[in-house]
């Protein structure tokens, strides 16, 4: 479980960490060029700071950037480095001594990072918060026991079990990052606005939905070395107004629709990349509502809808099509994972077995947005040939991600989702747990048997037999037909040619410390 050299490739292919290390190989700090500043463009504003509790990618990107952890990911690759540790040592399968560097210091006055600091901002994953409720990302760290204090630079992290994701899904991301203890406790709920740190920005000026702005914290002592004095952050929803926006060099680096690739690398100052990615999008009925406790109904649901026929309309083609949970570079990828073709004979015998061969009234509900509004008139049309009246619910971002709080997702009916992975397959199954119906598990879909093997993955230290426990787990999600799979995804990015972007091989993740001049 501690992830050392001959392991730390099995979670992603080197092949493809080749082709991403490109974009953020290391560089020395500052180039010899006069460029100081980048502006670039994130897809929404800044919402949750506190890396308990963050809301997704553009959160944590700012996190990492002003906040250490014992360790950082390495720019473009899933292997990690020491951060805030001078050591980290795995002394058992349960245990992990580190020791952190002397003389880093919090901003705005909070003193000195100590390992108090870290055992506060790790215990708080195992410990309801002021409202009595779990952090939001309380199973990254659901392994930990307790962390021990043994002087103020050095400390135990004790486990109840074996984990073997906790280098990536924790210590290495965004729930391994150390808050100050005495910042969060005279800060209360503005630990959600404000950020405190010990990294190598620091959070300058933040206008909500205007911009953001990182900028070097002067008394940064770490290792990780910034490449630019500012890094301006505007966020800007609609994908071609970012485009428009590169194009007239108001943004130097911005996520693209990969369709339009071709027109944008065009341009004579820039550079095109594409990633595949490990999200997972997929469509489904929540099974606690008639008719789709039925599994007839759902196989019919299954067949009845063009998969490759909403790649061709939704994704112009050149998006790769998902057959399972688990994308091809991530251990426990099901290669074997049966496709469904469209078979509108099936799928109305089936209807007809379970008693709703005249049809019926549904709704789908979707992020809104025009390529989710594609896939949906897509389905709609589909279901139709079969009986199956959709309309169509399209919400704007916050109530639909407010779904996930308070058992909102209830009363759902069908649900198009997106989630964004990571490097672990234990972050992607964890959605479709039992205990996560009425937060995250929108198809409210329970069995014990998945829940057993998440837990066991959560658990095996061995790669083949983690492997073999996340393909089993893959064919419960199949035989539910509870989650019709659409893609994993394709990233693409925009940028000055004289820009070298720090992006992890996720795509959603970027390190800004790792953008550079590409003559540095």
């Amino acid at each position: 479980m501690s992830f050392k050299s001959t392991r730390r490739q099995v979670l992603f292919g080197g092949a493809s960490i080749a082709a991403i290390v490109a974009l953020g190989g290391a560089s020395p700090a500052f180039s010899g060029s006069d460029r100081n500043k980048i502006v670039v463009r994130v897809e929404k504003d800044l919402s949750n700071l506190d890396p308990a509790n963050r809301s997704g990618p553009v959160d944590l990107n700012v996190i990492w950037s002003v906040q250490q952890g014992l360790i950082s990911f390495k720019p473009g690759s899933t292997e990690w480095q020491l951060d805030a540790a001078q050591e980290l040592t795995q002394v058992s399968d349960t245990e992990i001594h580190f020791k952190l560097r002397d003389g880093l210091i919090f901003t705005d006055g909070y003193g000195a990072l100590t390992a108090d600091d870290v055992k506060f901002s790790f215990e708080r994953f195992i410990k309801p918060d002021a409202d009595g409720k779990p952090v939001t990302y309380a199973k990254d760290w659901a392994a930990l026991e307790r962390v021990d204090v043994i002087s103020p630079l050095e400390g135990k992290i004790i486990l109840k079990e074996p984990a073997p994701a906790l280098y990536t899904i924790a210590l290495a991301d965004g729930s391994g990052r150390i808050v100050s203890r005495k910042a969060f406790e005279a800060l209360g709920k503005q630990v959600s606005t404000k950020l405190v740190g010990s990294g190598p920005y620091i959070l300058k000026e933040w206008v909500p939905r205007e911009q953001f702005v990182l900028e070097i914290n002067p008394t940064y002592k770490g290792p990780i070395k910034p490449h630019f004095h500012q890094i301006v952050g505007r966020p800007i929803g609609e994908q071609k107004t970012a485009e428009i926006a590169f194009k007239a060099g108001e943004i130097d680096f911005t996520a693209i629709d990969p369709e339009n690739g071709k027109a944008l690398g065009d341009q004579p100052d820039a550079t095109v990349t594409e990633i595949p990615a490990i999200d997972y999008v997929w469509f489904g009925p929540n099974i606690e509502k008639a008719p789709f406790g039925d599994l007839r109904v759902r196989q019919a649901i299954r067949y009845a809808v063009d998969v490759d026929a909403i790649l061709q309309g939704a994704y112009s083609g050149i998006y790769p099509r998902a057959n399972a949970l688990l994308a091809p570079s991530l251990l426990g990828y099901w290669k074997d994972a049966p496709v469904y073709a469209r078979d509108l004979e099936k799928a109305k015998a089936l209807l007809a077995e379970a008693g709703q061969g005249d049809g019926f009234k549904t709704k789908l509900t979707i992020e809104a947005g025009a390529r989710n509004e594609a896939i949906a008139q897509i389905i709609q049309a589909n279901l139709a040939d079969v009986g199956i009246e959709v309309e169509i619910e399209s919400l704007e971002s916050a109530a639909y991600w407010a779904l996930g709080n308070n058992d909102a997702s209830k009363d759902l009916e069908l649900s198009l989702i997106k989630y964004n992975g990571k490097f672990d397959p234990g972050f992607q199954t964890q959605w479709f747990t039992s205990d996560q119906v009425g937060q995250w598990n929108w198809q409210r879909w329970k069995n014990a048997d998945f829940d057993a093997l998440h837990e066991k993955g959560g658990v095996t230290v061995d790669p083949a037999e983690r492997e073999r426990i996340y393909i089993d787990a893959q064919k419960l999600l199949d035989e539910s037909a509870a989650f019709i799979w659409i893609t994993h995804n394709l990233n693409a990015f925009a940028s000055r040619k004289w820009l070298k972007p720090g992006v992890l091989p996720n795509g959603n993740n970027w390190l800004y410390t790792a953008f550079s001049d590409v003559t540095a």
